[in-house]
């Protein structure tokens, strides 16, 4: 049942009722008042060249946009060029050092300490032991280890210098 259905059972309004209620605004319809309608934004009528619908670019601003575009892609070009320089010559000082001594126990400090550290977290998060407080902890005593590993590797590379 519908609200409209149960308003019509009710009391009916009584003719003083009526008319207490304001009346309905009502709009006046002319056609006077839309003959005068002035742009004034535009101060003149511009028109559209006949050619318009085969451009490739109709408006000023799809023109800009595509010069921004032009520029990000040379700009993502220019990156991806000096980031392909930065790898080659990393590998190469890489190839260079390989038989550093103080490059080659820094890698397998980095693995066996990685290696440990994984293991022994899976093993506390198996047994339901892994918690917030202990990974900070840890993340706390590698970044102690990182510290120390910097300052001896410095120490040990005045003695074998890496190779550029």
């Amino acid at each position: 049942m519908s609200y409209a259905d149960i308003a019509a059972k009710g009391p009916k309004q009584t003719p003083e009722e009526r008319s207490r209620a304001p009346a309905l605004p009502e709009v006046e319809h002319s056609d006077e008042s839309v003959s005068s309608l002035v742009d004034v934004d535009s101060p003149h009528i511009s028109s559209v060249p006949s050619d318009y619908e085969s451009q490739s670019i109709k408006t000023d601003t799809q023109a800009e946009r595509k010069e921004r575009e032009e520029e990000i892609k040379e700009e993502a070009k220019n990156l991806k060029n000096k980031a392909a320089a930065k790898k080659e010559q990393a590998k190469d000082k890489l190839q260079k050092n390989a038989d550093n001594p103080v490059i080659l126990s820094n890698a397998v400090g980095l693995a066996v300490v990685a290696g440990v550290l994984g293991i022994g977290a899976y093993r506390k998060y198996a047994r339901g032991e892994l918690t917030g407080k202990l990974v900070a902890a840890w993340a706390g005593v590698i970044g102690l280890f990182g510290v120390g590993d910097y300052y001896v590797s410095q120490y040990f590379f005045k003695r074998y210098p890496p190779k550029n």
